[in-house]
Protein backbone atom coordinates (compact mmCIF):
# COMPACT_ATOMS: atom_id res chain seq x y z
CA UNK A 1 0.00 0.00 0.00
CA UNK A 2 2.94 2.09 0.45
CA UNK A 3 4.35 1.51 -2.40
CA UNK A 4 1.34 2.24 -4.61
CA UNK A 5 0.62 5.61 -2.51
CA UNK A 6 4.10 6.59 -3.26
CA UNK A 7 3.46 5.62 -6.86
CA UNK A 8 0.12 7.80 -6.97
CA UNK A 9 1.83 10.58 -5.82
CA UNK A 10 4.57 9.98 -8.84
CA UNK A 11 1.86 10.06 -11.12
CA UNK A 12 -0.16 12.94 -9.87
CA UNK A 13 3.08 14.59 -9.93
CA UNK A 14 3.43 13.55 -14.15
CA UNK A 15 0.22 14.46 -15.54
CA UNK A 16 -0.09 17.01 -17.32
CA UNK A 17 -3.53 17.61 -18.55
CA UNK A 18 -2.35 21.36 -20.72
CA UNK A 19 -0.19 19.64 -23.43
CA UNK A 20 -3.00 16.87 -24.42
CA UNK A 21 -1.23 16.14 -27.13
CA UNK A 22 1.92 14.75 -26.66
CA UNK A 23 2.96 11.69 -25.66
CA UNK A 24 6.27 9.68 -25.29
CA UNK A 25 7.88 6.64 -26.86
CA UNK A 26 9.79 4.34 -24.91
CA UNK A 27 12.05 1.76 -25.47
CA UNK A 28 12.01 1.73 -29.44
CA UNK A 29 8.13 2.27 -29.32
CA UNK A 30 7.48 -0.99 -27.36
CA UNK A 31 5.95 0.98 -24.91
CA UNK A 32 4.52 4.63 -25.00
CA UNK A 33 3.27 7.07 -22.34
CA UNK A 34 -0.26 9.17 -23.00
CA UNK A 35 -1.91 11.19 -20.62
CA UNK A 36 -5.24 8.93 -20.51
CA UNK A 37 -2.73 6.01 -19.70
CA UNK A 38 -1.29 7.99 -16.94
CA UNK A 39 -4.69 8.97 -15.79
CA UNK A 40 -6.10 5.10 -15.55
CA UNK A 41 -2.47 3.99 -14.11
CA UNK A 42 -2.86 6.67 -11.40
CA UNK A 43 -6.91 5.31 -10.92
CA UNK A 44 -6.32 1.26 -10.30
CA UNK A 45 -3.46 2.62 -8.26
CA UNK A 46 -5.86 3.89 -5.58
CA UNK A 47 -8.69 0.90 -6.76
CA UNK A 48 -5.70 -1.64 -5.79
CA UNK A 49 -5.20 0.02 -1.77
CA UNK A 50 -8.51 0.12 -1.47
CA UNK A 51 -8.80 -3.99 -2.44
CA UNK A 52 -5.74 -3.92 0.03
CA UNK A 53 -7.35 -2.88 2.77
CA UNK A 54 -9.73 -6.10 3.13
CA UNK A 55 -6.44 -7.89 3.92
CA UNK A 56 -4.37 -5.45 5.04
CA UNK A 57 -6.17 -4.45 8.79
CA UNK A 58 -7.98 -6.92 10.98
CA UNK A 59 -12.20 -7.02 9.77
CA UNK A 60 -13.25 -6.50 13.56
CA UNK A 61 -12.02 -4.94 16.70
CA UNK A 62 -13.50 -5.24 20.26
CA UNK A 63 -13.56 -2.24 23.04
CA UNK A 64 -12.73 -4.25 26.49
CA UNK A 65 -12.40 -2.02 29.40
CA UNK A 66 -9.17 -4.01 30.52
CA UNK A 67 -6.00 -1.98 29.83
CA UNK A 68 -2.66 -3.54 29.14
CA UNK A 69 -0.20 -1.43 31.46
CA UNK A 70 3.37 -0.45 31.17
CA UNK A 71 4.25 -2.75 34.47
CA UNK A 72 2.14 -5.68 33.48
CA UNK A 73 3.29 -5.82 29.80
CA UNK A 74 6.89 -4.69 29.70
CA UNK A 75 8.42 -5.34 33.63
CA UNK A 76 6.30 -8.07 34.64
CA UNK A 77 5.85 -11.60 32.84
CA UNK A 78 2.08 -12.01 33.78
CA UNK A 79 0.02 -9.86 32.02
CA UNK A 80 -3.25 -8.76 32.89
CA UNK A 81 -4.66 -8.63 29.62
CA UNK A 82 -5.42 -11.81 27.73
CA UNK A 83 -5.06 -11.62 23.61
CA UNK A 84 -8.79 -12.14 22.48
CA UNK A 85 -8.17 -15.26 20.28
CA UNK A 86 -11.88 -16.02 18.76
CA UNK A 87 -12.24 -12.66 17.86
CA UNK A 88 -8.87 -11.70 16.43
CA UNK A 89 -7.76 -15.30 14.75
CA UNK A 90 -5.36 -14.40 12.13
CA UNK A 91 -7.57 -15.32 9.06
CA UNK A 92 -6.43 -17.19 6.16
CA UNK A 93 -5.33 -13.90 4.25
CA UNK A 94 -3.06 -12.82 6.67
CA UNK A 95 -0.88 -16.52 6.32
CA UNK A 96 -0.23 -16.03 2.41
CA UNK A 97 2.70 -14.03 2.29
CA UNK A 98 2.49 -13.89 -1.33
CA UNK A 99 -0.56 -12.21 -2.00
CA UNK A 100 0.56 -8.47 -2.19
CA UNK A 101 3.63 -9.76 -4.41
CA UNK A 102 0.78 -11.58 -6.87
CA UNK A 103 -0.97 -8.25 -7.32
CA UNK A 104 2.29 -6.50 -7.52
CA UNK A 105 2.93 -8.50 -10.89
CA UNK A 106 -0.52 -8.02 -11.99
CA UNK A 107 -0.43 -4.39 -11.80
CA UNK A 108 2.80 -4.19 -13.53
CA UNK A 109 1.63 -6.24 -16.42
CA UNK A 110 -1.84 -4.40 -16.40
CA UNK A 111 0.14 -0.84 -16.98
CA UNK A 112 2.21 -2.41 -19.76
CA UNK A 113 -0.63 -3.14 -21.31
CA UNK A 114 -2.52 0.06 -21.10
CA UNK A 115 0.66 1.93 -22.55
CA UNK A 116 2.19 -1.13 -25.38
CA UNK A 117 2.81 0.28 -28.96
CA UNK A 118 4.12 -3.30 -30.12
CA UNK A 119 2.71 -6.46 -30.54
CA UNK A 120 5.43 -8.04 -28.40
CA UNK A 121 5.03 -5.75 -25.76
CA UNK A 122 1.47 -6.61 -25.66
CA UNK A 123 1.31 -9.97 -25.25
CA UNK A 124 4.16 -10.32 -23.14
CA UNK A 125 2.09 -7.83 -20.90
CA UNK A 126 -1.21 -10.06 -21.37
CA UNK A 127 0.49 -12.70 -19.90
CA UNK A 128 2.19 -11.27 -17.09
CA UNK A 129 -1.14 -9.93 -15.93
CA UNK A 130 -3.05 -13.41 -16.60
CA UNK A 131 -0.45 -15.60 -14.89
CA UNK A 132 -0.98 -13.66 -11.94
CA UNK A 133 -4.37 -13.34 -12.10
CA UNK A 134 -4.47 -17.57 -12.00
CA UNK A 135 -2.13 -17.91 -9.57
CA UNK A 136 -4.76 -15.38 -7.22
CA UNK A 137 -7.74 -17.27 -8.10
CA UNK A 138 -6.24 -20.50 -6.77
CA UNK A 139 -4.24 -18.75 -4.12
CA UNK A 140 -5.89 -20.53 -1.00
CA UNK A 141 -4.62 -23.86 -1.84
CA UNK A 142 -6.78 -25.64 1.04
CA UNK A 143 -10.22 -24.59 -0.88
CA UNK A 144 -11.40 -27.15 -3.40
CA UNK A 145 -13.84 -25.11 -4.75
CA UNK A 146 -10.82 -21.91 -5.24
CA UNK A 147 -8.64 -24.70 -6.54
CA UNK A 148 -10.93 -25.68 -9.61
CA UNK A 149 -11.91 -22.24 -10.48
CA UNK A 150 -7.89 -21.35 -10.77
CA UNK A 151 -7.73 -23.99 -13.05
CA UNK A 152 -10.45 -23.31 -15.33
CA UNK A 153 -9.77 -19.97 -15.77
CA UNK A 154 -5.86 -21.06 -16.22
CA UNK A 155 -7.12 -23.32 -19.29
CA UNK A 156 -9.67 -20.86 -20.67
CA UNK A 157 -7.24 -18.12 -19.95
CA UNK A 158 -4.35 -20.17 -22.01
CA UNK A 159 -6.89 -20.71 -25.06
CA UNK A 160 -8.13 -16.77 -25.38
CA UNK A 161 -4.11 -16.24 -25.11
CA UNK A 162 -3.83 -18.61 -28.08
CA UNK A 163 -6.09 -16.74 -30.19
CA UNK A 164 -4.79 -13.57 -29.42
CA UNK A 165 -1.38 -14.70 -30.75
CA UNK A 166 -2.82 -16.20 -33.81
CA UNK A 167 -4.21 -12.47 -34.29
CA UNK A 168 -1.10 -11.29 -33.87
CA UNK A 169 0.65 -13.66 -35.92
CA UNK A 170 -1.51 -12.75 -39.02
CA UNK A 171 -1.18 -9.15 -38.18
CA UNK A 172 2.55 -9.22 -38.40
CA UNK A 173 2.11 -11.85 -41.52
CA UNK A 174 -0.28 -8.64 -43.27
CA UNK A 175 1.18 -5.54 -42.67
CA UNK A 176 5.21 -6.63 -42.02
CA UNK A 177 6.19 -5.29 -38.86
CA UNK A 178 4.97 -5.36 -35.27
CA UNK A 179 4.80 -1.49 -34.33
CA UNK A 180 1.43 -0.39 -33.78
CA UNK A 181 2.00 2.79 -35.37
CA UNK A 182 3.17 1.46 -38.66
CA UNK A 183 -0.15 -1.07 -38.70
CA UNK A 184 -2.25 2.31 -38.02
CA UNK A 185 -0.65 3.56 -40.83
CA UNK A 186 -0.61 0.74 -43.29
CA UNK A 187 -4.65 0.14 -42.29
CA UNK A 188 -5.25 3.71 -43.25
CA UNK A 189 -2.97 4.02 -46.70
CA UNK A 190 -5.36 1.00 -47.58
CA UNK A 191 -8.82 3.03 -46.54
CA UNK A 192 -7.73 5.77 -48.29
CA UNK A 193 -6.70 3.57 -51.40
CA UNK A 194 -9.83 2.01 -51.13
CA UNK A 195 -11.81 5.49 -50.93
CA UNK A 196 -9.67 7.22 -54.12
CA UNK A 197 -9.89 4.12 -56.43
CA UNK A 198 -11.36 5.36 -60.00
CA UNK A 199 -13.39 3.05 -61.80
CA UNK A 200 -10.78 2.75 -64.37
CA UNK A 201 -7.94 1.89 -62.31
CA UNK A 202 -6.37 -1.47 -62.38
CA UNK A 203 -8.67 -4.28 -61.86
CA UNK A 204 -5.81 -6.23 -60.21
CA UNK A 205 -4.61 -3.26 -57.94
CA UNK A 206 -8.15 -3.08 -56.49
CA UNK A 207 -8.41 -6.63 -56.09
CA UNK A 208 -5.23 -6.73 -54.00
CA UNK A 209 -5.97 -3.76 -52.14
CA UNK A 210 -9.38 -5.40 -51.13
CA UNK A 211 -7.80 -8.19 -50.11
CA UNK A 212 -4.79 -6.38 -48.20
CA UNK A 213 -7.44 -4.53 -46.13
CA UNK A 214 -9.81 -7.85 -45.44
CA UNK A 215 -6.96 -9.61 -43.95
CA UNK A 216 -6.01 -6.42 -41.41
CA UNK A 217 -9.53 -6.75 -40.66
CA UNK A 218 -9.88 -10.02 -40.18
CA UNK A 219 -6.69 -10.49 -37.90
CA UNK A 220 -8.03 -7.42 -35.77
CA UNK A 221 -11.15 -9.68 -35.57
CA UNK A 222 -9.33 -12.88 -34.21
CA UNK A 223 -7.28 -10.30 -32.15
CA UNK A 224 -10.37 -8.72 -30.04
CA UNK A 225 -12.03 -12.12 -29.67
CA UNK A 226 -8.89 -13.30 -27.83
CA UNK A 227 -9.66 -9.82 -25.53
CA UNK A 228 -13.44 -10.13 -25.12
CA UNK A 229 -12.54 -13.99 -24.05
CA UNK A 230 -10.13 -12.38 -21.11
CA UNK A 231 -12.96 -9.36 -19.89
CA UNK A 232 -16.08 -12.36 -20.06
CA UNK A 233 -17.90 -10.48 -22.89
CA UNK A 234 -20.90 -12.27 -24.45
CA UNK A 235 -20.38 -15.05 -25.56
CA UNK A 236 -17.44 -15.71 -24.06
CA UNK A 237 -18.55 -15.05 -20.92
CA UNK A 238 -19.35 -18.84 -19.72
CA UNK A 239 -16.24 -19.22 -17.35
CA UNK A 240 -17.04 -15.97 -15.87
CA UNK A 241 -20.05 -16.81 -12.81
CA UNK A 242 -18.03 -19.85 -12.31
CA UNK A 243 -15.22 -18.49 -11.83
CA UNK A 244 -16.50 -15.39 -9.47
CA UNK A 245 -18.47 -18.06 -7.45
CA UNK A 246 -15.78 -20.32 -6.55
CA UNK A 247 -13.10 -17.99 -5.72
CA UNK A 248 -12.99 -16.22 -2.12
CA UNK A 249 -15.18 -12.50 -2.61
CA UNK A 250 -11.66 -10.47 -1.79
CA UNK A 251 -9.99 -12.46 -4.60
CA UNK A 252 -13.54 -11.65 -6.95
CA UNK A 253 -13.53 -7.98 -6.11
CA UNK A 254 -9.57 -7.51 -7.69
CA UNK A 255 -10.81 -10.25 -10.57
CA UNK A 256 -13.75 -8.40 -11.12
CA UNK A 257 -12.49 -4.85 -11.41
CA UNK A 258 -8.26 -4.09 -12.65
CA UNK A 259 -8.09 -6.83 -15.05
CA UNK A 260 -11.04 -5.35 -17.16
CA UNK A 261 -9.90 -1.65 -17.02
CA UNK A 262 -6.68 -1.99 -19.00
CA UNK A 263 -7.63 -4.70 -21.50
CA UNK A 264 -10.28 -1.84 -21.99
CA UNK A 265 -8.27 0.81 -22.16
CA UNK A 266 -5.91 -1.20 -24.90
CA UNK A 267 -8.74 -1.86 -26.91
CA UNK A 268 -9.91 1.72 -27.12
CA UNK A 269 -7.00 2.93 -28.51
CA UNK A 270 -6.99 0.06 -31.19
CA UNK A 271 -10.32 0.94 -31.99
CA UNK A 272 -9.42 4.21 -32.38
CA UNK A 273 -6.53 4.14 -34.91
CA UNK A 274 -8.33 1.41 -37.18
CA UNK A 275 -11.98 1.06 -36.84
CA UNK A 276 -12.94 3.66 -39.53
CA UNK A 277 -12.89 1.43 -42.83
CA UNK A 278 -15.75 0.07 -44.78
CA UNK A 279 -14.53 -3.25 -43.15
CA UNK A 280 -14.77 -2.23 -40.25
CA UNK A 281 -13.58 -4.66 -37.39
CA UNK A 282 -15.50 -3.00 -34.81
CA UNK A 283 -18.89 -4.39 -35.51
CA UNK A 284 -17.39 -7.56 -34.16
CA UNK A 285 -17.39 -5.41 -30.51
CA UNK A 286 -20.92 -4.42 -31.60
CA UNK A 287 -22.41 -7.98 -31.56
CA UNK A 288 -20.60 -8.91 -28.39
CA UNK A 289 -21.76 -5.88 -26.81
CA UNK A 290 -25.67 -7.21 -27.86
CA UNK A 291 -25.37 -10.65 -26.70
CA UNK A 292 -23.95 -8.97 -23.21
CA UNK A 293 -26.83 -6.72 -22.72
CA UNK A 294 -29.16 -9.63 -23.99
CA UNK A 295 -27.43 -12.42 -21.87
CA UNK A 296 -26.11 -10.38 -18.78
CA UNK A 297 -29.72 -8.86 -17.91
CA UNK A 298 -32.06 -12.30 -18.62
CA UNK A 299 -29.64 -15.31 -17.27
CA UNK A 300 -29.20 -12.86 -13.84
CA UNK A 301 -32.78 -13.22 -13.27
CA UNK A 302 -32.62 -17.21 -12.33
CA UNK A 303 -29.65 -16.72 -9.77
CA UNK A 304 -29.76 -17.43 -6.37
CA UNK A 305 -26.19 -17.15 -5.18
CA UNK A 306 -25.05 -13.41 -5.30
CA UNK A 307 -21.35 -13.55 -6.69
CA UNK A 308 -23.10 -15.31 -9.72
CA UNK A 309 -25.67 -12.63 -9.84
CA UNK A 310 -23.10 -9.75 -9.74
CA UNK A 311 -21.03 -11.50 -12.39
CA UNK A 312 -24.17 -11.41 -14.87
CA UNK A 313 -24.24 -7.91 -13.73
CA UNK A 314 -20.80 -7.44 -14.89
CA UNK A 315 -21.46 -8.98 -18.20
CA UNK A 316 -24.27 -6.67 -18.48
CA UNK A 317 -22.50 -3.82 -18.09
CA UNK A 318 -19.76 -4.59 -20.03
CA UNK A 319 -22.74 -4.43 -23.01
CA UNK A 320 -22.60 -0.99 -22.14
CA UNK A 321 -18.96 -0.20 -22.51
CA UNK A 322 -18.95 -1.98 -25.37
CA UNK A 323 -21.38 0.20 -27.15
CA UNK A 324 -19.47 3.21 -26.32
CA UNK A 325 -16.24 1.67 -27.79
CA UNK A 326 -17.94 0.68 -31.10
CA UNK A 327 -19.44 4.39 -31.48
CA UNK A 328 -16.45 6.31 -31.86
CA UNK A 329 -16.99 9.75 -31.45
CA UNK A 330 -15.84 12.36 -28.81
CA UNK A 331 -19.07 12.08 -26.87
CA UNK A 332 -18.82 8.65 -26.72
CA UNK A 333 -15.41 8.19 -25.91
CA UNK A 334 -16.01 10.48 -22.60
CA UNK A 335 -18.95 8.41 -22.26
CA UNK A 336 -16.68 5.32 -22.23
CA UNK A 337 -14.23 6.79 -19.40
CA UNK A 338 -16.62 7.77 -17.16
CA UNK A 339 -18.74 4.79 -17.33
CA UNK A 340 -15.02 2.82 -16.55
CA UNK A 341 -14.81 4.91 -13.81
CA UNK A 342 -18.08 5.20 -12.28
CA UNK A 343 -18.74 1.46 -12.50
CA UNK A 344 -15.03 0.48 -10.95
CA UNK A 345 -16.29 2.41 -8.21
CA UNK A 346 -19.36 1.07 -7.72
CA UNK A 347 -18.81 -2.14 -8.26
CA UNK A 348 -15.43 -2.15 -5.68
CA UNK A 349 -18.04 -0.60 -3.17
CA UNK A 350 -20.83 -3.51 -3.62
CA UNK A 351 -18.02 -6.09 -2.95
CA UNK A 352 -16.71 -4.65 -0.02
CA UNK A 353 -20.37 -4.41 1.45
CA UNK A 354 -20.61 -8.16 0.68
CA UNK A 355 -17.25 -8.95 2.49
CA UNK A 356 -18.33 -6.41 5.16
CA UNK A 357 -21.75 -7.79 5.64
CA UNK A 358 -19.52 -11.11 5.96
CA UNK A 359 -17.94 -9.89 9.12
CA UNK A 360 -20.62 -8.23 10.71
CA UNK A 361 -22.30 -12.18 10.85
CA UNK A 362 -19.73 -13.64 13.34
CA UNK A 363 -21.90 -12.41 16.13
CA UNK A 364 -24.92 -14.16 14.75
CA UNK A 365 -26.13 -17.26 14.04
CA UNK A 366 -28.90 -19.41 11.92
CA UNK A 367 -32.37 -19.77 14.94
CA UNK A 368 -32.41 -23.20 15.88
CA UNK A 369 -36.04 -23.09 14.68
CA UNK A 370 -35.08 -21.71 10.90
CA UNK A 371 -36.32 -24.55 9.14
CA UNK A 372 -33.96 -23.62 6.25
CA UNK A 373 -31.90 -26.99 5.31
CA UNK A 374 -29.00 -24.73 3.07
CA UNK A 375 -27.62 -23.58 6.38
CA UNK A 376 -26.32 -24.96 9.45
CA UNK A 377 -27.01 -23.26 12.77
CA UNK A 378 -23.10 -22.41 13.22
CA UNK A 379 -22.88 -21.75 9.37
CA UNK A 380 -21.20 -18.13 9.56
CA UNK A 381 -19.01 -19.05 12.24
CA UNK A 382 -17.51 -21.99 10.01
CA UNK A 383 -17.49 -20.08 7.14
CA UNK A 384 -15.91 -16.77 8.30
CA UNK A 385 -12.34 -17.86 7.09
CA UNK A 386 -12.60 -18.39 3.59
CA UNK A 387 -13.95 -14.78 3.66
CA UNK A 388 -17.12 -16.38 1.91
CA UNK A 389 -19.51 -15.80 3.96
CA UNK A 390 -22.36 -14.05 2.05
CA UNK A 391 -22.91 -16.69 -0.53
CA UNK A 392 -26.73 -16.64 -0.79
CA UNK A 393 -29.10 -14.10 -1.75
CA UNK A 394 -31.36 -14.97 1.03
CA UNK A 395 -28.66 -15.05 3.50
CA UNK A 396 -29.22 -11.02 3.53
CA UNK A 397 -33.19 -11.60 4.37
CA UNK A 398 -33.97 -8.75 6.98
CA UNK A 399 -30.09 -7.24 7.16
CA UNK A 400 -31.90 -3.66 7.64
CA UNK A 401 -32.50 -5.08 11.44
CA UNK A 402 -29.47 -5.88 11.83
CA UNK A 403 -27.46 -2.99 10.45
CA UNK A 404 -29.25 0.02 9.03
CA UNK A 405 -26.09 1.65 7.85
CA UNK A 406 -24.66 -0.92 5.59
CA UNK A 407 -27.95 -2.22 4.41
CA UNK A 408 -29.04 1.64 2.92
CA UNK A 409 -25.52 1.87 1.34
CA UNK A 410 -25.71 -1.36 -0.10
CA UNK A 411 -29.47 0.22 -1.42
CA UNK A 412 -27.36 3.13 -2.78
CA UNK A 413 -25.04 1.47 -4.84
CA UNK A 414 -27.81 -1.45 -6.28
CA UNK A 415 -29.39 1.90 -7.27
CA UNK A 416 -26.61 3.16 -9.22
CA UNK A 417 -26.27 -0.38 -11.15
CA UNK A 418 -30.12 -0.14 -12.35
CA UNK A 419 -29.50 3.48 -13.50
CA UNK A 420 -32.12 5.47 -10.47
CA UNK A 421 -31.56 9.31 -10.83
CA UNK A 422 -29.72 10.85 -9.29
CA UNK A 423 -26.73 8.23 -8.82
CA UNK A 424 -23.99 8.07 -10.60
CA UNK A 425 -24.89 4.64 -12.69
CA UNK A 426 -27.45 6.69 -13.99
CA UNK A 427 -25.78 9.81 -16.01
CA UNK A 428 -23.30 6.93 -16.85
CA UNK A 429 -26.14 5.24 -19.15
CA UNK A 430 -27.64 8.38 -20.02
CA UNK A 431 -24.27 9.47 -21.88
CA UNK A 432 -23.31 6.22 -23.93
CA UNK A 433 -27.78 6.26 -25.22
CA UNK A 434 -27.01 9.87 -25.88
CA UNK A 435 -23.80 8.82 -27.74
CA UNK A 436 -25.63 6.21 -29.45
CA UNK A 437 -28.84 8.07 -30.40
CA UNK A 438 -26.77 10.89 -32.09
CA UNK A 439 -24.70 8.39 -34.26
CA UNK A 440 -28.14 6.48 -35.06
CA UNK A 441 -27.56 3.07 -32.93
CA UNK A 442 -31.59 3.36 -32.56
CA UNK A 443 -31.92 -0.63 -32.50
CA UNK A 444 -28.79 -0.72 -29.74
CA UNK A 445 -30.11 1.57 -27.75
CA UNK A 446 -34.05 0.19 -27.70
CA UNK A 447 -32.20 -3.12 -26.46
CA UNK A 448 -29.75 -1.48 -23.59
CA UNK A 449 -33.21 0.31 -22.42
CA UNK A 450 -34.82 -3.12 -22.28
CA UNK A 451 -32.48 -4.80 -20.65
CA UNK A 452 -31.96 -2.02 -17.54
CA UNK A 453 -35.29 -2.41 -16.77
CA UNK A 454 -35.28 -6.49 -17.17
CA UNK A 455 -31.77 -5.74 -14.98
CA UNK A 456 -33.46 -4.03 -12.77
CA UNK A 457 -35.77 -7.00 -11.27
CA UNK A 458 -33.00 -9.42 -10.11
CA UNK A 459 -31.10 -5.72 -8.12
CA UNK A 460 -34.71 -5.02 -7.05
CA UNK A 461 -35.12 -8.69 -5.01
CA UNK A 462 -32.14 -8.00 -2.92
CA UNK A 463 -33.83 -4.95 -1.74
CA UNK A 464 -36.85 -6.76 -1.50
CA UNK A 465 -34.91 -9.64 0.64
CA UNK A 466 -33.14 -6.56 2.63
CA UNK A 467 -36.02 -4.40 3.63
CA UNK A 468 -39.07 -6.43 3.79
CA UNK A 469 -38.23 -9.94 4.80
CA UNK A 470 -37.98 -11.11 8.24
CA UNK A 471 -34.42 -12.32 9.63
CA UNK A 472 -33.72 -15.61 11.19
CA UNK A 473 -30.55 -14.48 13.23
CA UNK A 474 -30.23 -14.87 16.99
CA UNK A 475 -26.85 -13.18 19.20
CA UNK A 476 -24.28 -15.54 20.19
CA UNK A 477 -24.73 -15.80 24.06
CA UNK A 478 -21.21 -14.33 25.63
CA UNK A 479 -20.28 -17.47 27.18
CA UNK A 480 -19.68 -18.52 23.77
CA UNK A 481 -16.78 -16.12 23.29
CA UNK A 482 -14.17 -16.37 25.00
CA UNK A 483 -10.93 -14.04 25.22
CA UNK A 484 -7.88 -16.29 27.21
CA UNK A 485 -8.75 -17.79 30.44
CA UNK A 486 -9.78 -15.25 32.30
CA UNK A 487 -12.57 -13.07 30.77
CA UNK A 488 -15.56 -13.35 28.44
CA UNK A 489 -15.75 -11.24 25.24
CA UNK A 490 -19.38 -8.97 25.23
CA UNK A 491 -20.81 -9.52 21.37
CA UNK A 492 -22.17 -6.01 21.98
CA UNK A 493 -19.01 -4.62 21.89
CA UNK A 494 -17.28 -6.31 18.74
CA UNK A 495 -17.26 -3.75 16.06
CA UNK A 496 -15.68 -3.35 12.36
CA UNK A 497 -12.93 -2.32 11.44
CA UNK A 498 -13.02 1.32 10.23
CA UNK A 499 -10.47 0.06 7.46
CA UNK A 500 -13.74 -1.48 5.92
CA UNK A 501 -16.28 1.30 7.13
CA UNK A 502 -13.91 4.27 6.18
CA UNK A 503 -14.10 2.45 2.50
CA UNK A 504 -17.34 2.17 2.09
CA UNK A 505 -18.44 5.25 3.49
CA UNK A 506 -16.08 7.11 1.09
CA UNK A 507 -17.39 5.30 -1.88
CA UNK A 508 -21.00 5.53 -1.44
CA UNK A 509 -20.48 9.34 -0.57
CA UNK A 510 -19.23 9.57 -4.15
CA UNK A 511 -21.78 7.58 -5.60
CA UNK A 512 -24.74 9.45 -3.55
CA UNK A 513 -23.23 12.94 -4.42
CA UNK A 514 -21.92 12.85 -7.77
CA UNK A 515 -24.73 15.40 -9.07
CA UNK A 516 -23.53 17.79 -6.43
CA UNK A 517 -19.80 17.80 -7.19
CA UNK A 518 -19.72 16.55 -11.36
CA UNK A 519 -17.38 19.34 -12.70
CA UNK A 520 -14.08 17.61 -12.31
CA UNK A 521 -14.86 14.45 -13.22
CA UNK A 522 -16.77 14.98 -16.29
CA UNK A 523 -13.74 17.93 -17.63
CA UNK A 524 -11.32 15.04 -16.86
CA UNK A 525 -13.29 12.99 -19.53
CA UNK A 526 -13.79 15.86 -21.42
CA UNK A 527 -10.24 16.66 -21.54
CA UNK A 528 -9.12 12.92 -22.38
CA UNK A 529 -11.58 12.42 -24.98
CA UNK A 530 -10.69 15.58 -26.86
CA UNK A 531 -6.79 14.75 -26.72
Amino acid sequence: MFILTYSSILLYDIINLTSITKSIGLYNGLLFCKNYTLVFTFFIFLLTIIILTLTSFYSKKNWSNKTASFYSTILNKKREYNPLDTINKTAEQFKIIEYPLILLFILIGGVFLMSSGDLVSIFLSIELQSYGLYLLCSIYRNSELATNAGLTYFLLGGLSSCIILLGQSLLYVNSGNTNLDGIYIINNIFTNNMINLDITDNIHTTLKVTLDQYYIQLSLVILSIGFLFKISAAPFHFWSPDVYDAIPTIVTTFVAIIAKITIFIFLFELVYYTGFSSYSWKLNLLISSLLSLIIGSVLGLTQFRIKRLFAYSTISHIGFILLALSINSVESIQAFYFYIIQYSVTNLNAFLILITIGYSFITLRKAENDKDSQYKPNYFMSQIDTLSPVQFINQLKGFFYINPILAISLTVTIYSFVGIPPLVGFFAKQMILSAALDNGYIFMTLIAILTSVIGGVYYLAIIKELFFEKNSYEALNNLELKAGNSSVVNTNNIFLSSSLTSSISILTFIILWFIFIPKEILNLTLILSLS
